[in-house]
């Protein structure tokens, strides 16, 4: 798209960002975000649509997952270090149940700024701006905190930069060696309470056993030591998007240098809107939530708009409907793909559907609605004959108790004990494991009947 440019957006209808009160200050902040380097590179975010295009094919998996809304209070090494460290563990059980190289995404590293149900919140009688996240404004429940603040994105950048160059270091410095993840994961599976889940990592064991043996040893195969791992978030505020935006040299194309993969919220879809037009100009992969209210109409119409050459790796549909609604609104969803023939890759968001308020006041996700969900979205695609490309969660590597349920059965009652997310509720370590081995179950009978019909 030869006539786009990175400010279009500015023209187009524009919903859940901030209005800066001092412009002069914007302006300023905007100016030097754009003479800062890139995060990613060009050649990261192509080598990513192509693994998604082979997750469209049912040639890989794709996992997406990380916090629900970054914080700068609560960044440090051993956050970054335990988050990429139950996503490795849950790609190798995905590997083994899927058959199939595991695409490792982190909502990390930019995942700063939320869309909020309404634009201010009342507390006590006293009614203040929405908290719309720490690269916005502050969660104090005070006039002054609410401000939005155009400097704080400055210290987003920073904070992103530090988490980049942390995981590219775990990702290539020997902390993924294939051995030592699955040595966590045997840790996890040897509590009592996870019993059912170790007839599946012994298999794994065996399976690294025999590898060893044949001599595919991680000193004579470095892949074994290594992984790709990239970063995601929902580009929500243009201003930071639009700073970081660069002209690769290579292509000639705009890529949006803010993170490998963005995406388009359920409530920022609107074809002739902002955020739309922002993501249809750039050369990432580029994710949509879709919920109950998209209709076919709206789809089509956004599929034309961001992926006009319906090139496969560039459109990934990320499905939220709650459990119990998937077979309501995917079947026709997916009938709209068809009938366009459209190449996307579809991935089921099984935790924004689920949250309720807990008996204890706590807004919640239970675990079996999450899992659930995840089911329902496997056999509406089994059902269509069409590929359940991947799963996107947001999860923590903490043991935080913010979702109800799983094999350590954290209860209503509980929650209150390690509650701190600043949004939305997270799986916790041990959930997104257990998940993980659930998730691993349903590839693992998937490719099983799969195999059973070819060979009919």
């Amino acid at each position: 798209m030869t006539d786009w440019n990175k400010s279009d957006w500015r023209s187009k209808p524009r919903v859940q960002m901030p209005d800066y009160t001092d412009a002069e200050a914007l302006a300023a902040v905007e100016g030097k975000l754009s003479s800062y380097p890139p995060l990613v590179f060009a050649g990261e975010a192509r080598r990513l649509r192509e693994e998604l295009a082979a997750v469209s094919r049912g040639e890989a998996f794709l996992l997406q997952g990380g916090d629900c809304a970054e914080s700068f209070a609560a960044f440090n090494a051993d956050a970054i270090r335990d988050t990429f460290k139950v996503m490795l563990q849950m790609a190798m059980v995905l590997t083994y149940g899927a058959k199939v190289p595991v695409v490792k995404v982190g909502r990390m590293a930019g995942q700063f700024a939320k869309p909020r149900s309404a634009p201010t919140e009342t507390v006590n009688g006293v009614e203040l701006p929405s908290y719309r996240g720490d690269i916005i404004n502050d969660l104090d429940f005070t006039p002054e905190a609410r401000i939005p603040n155009p400097e704080k994105m400055l210290q987003a950048y920073t904070q992103a930069a530090g988490t980049l160059n942390l995981l590219r270091a775990f990702s290539t410095g020997g902390y993924a060696d294939v051995h030592q993840v699955h040595g966590w994961t045997l840790g996890f599976t040897g509590a009592p309470e996870a019993e059912k889940y170790r007839a599946m990592a012994e298999r794994i064991s065996d399976t690294l056993d025999f590898m060893q043996a044949a001599g595919l040893t991680t000193e004579t195969n470095h892949e074994l030591q290594t992984v790709d791992f990239y970063t995601s978030h929902e580009a929500l505020l243009l201003e930071y998007e639009e700073a970081l935006t660069r002209i690769d040299s290579t292509s000639g194309k705009w890529l949006a240098g803010s993170g490998h993969m963005v995406w388009i919220g359920d409530r920022t879809r609107q074809p002739d809107g902002a955020h739309v037009e922002f993501c249809s100009g750039v050369q990432n992969p580029i994710g949509l939530k879709a919920g109950p209210t998209m209709t076919s109409g709206h789809l089509k119409a956004l599929m034309a708009k961001l992926n006009p050459n319906n090139e496969a790796g560039r459109l990934t549909l990320i499905a939220r409907f709650g459990a119990g609604s998937v077979g309501e609104h995917l079947p026709r969803l997916i009938k709209a793909v068809e009938e366009e023939g459209a190449k996307v890759t579809w991935v089921c968001d099984p935790m924004h559907g689920n949250t309720i308020k807990s008996s204890t006041g706590y807004k919640t996700r239970p675990f079996d609605s999450v899992l659930r969900e995840v089911k329902e979205f496997f056999a509406v695609h089994n059902a269509e004959g069409t590929i359940p490309g991947g799963v996107h969660f947001e999860m923590t590597g903490a043991d935080v108790t913010e979702c109800t349920g799983g094999v350590r059965a954290v209860t209503d009652e509980d929650l209150s004990d390690r509650y701190h997310t600043a949004c939305d509720p997270r799986l916790n370590a041990s959930q997104s494991l257990e998940l993980a081995f659930l998730v691993a179950e349903e590839l693992s009978a998937r490719r099983e009947t799969m195999l059973a019909q070819q060979s009919a």
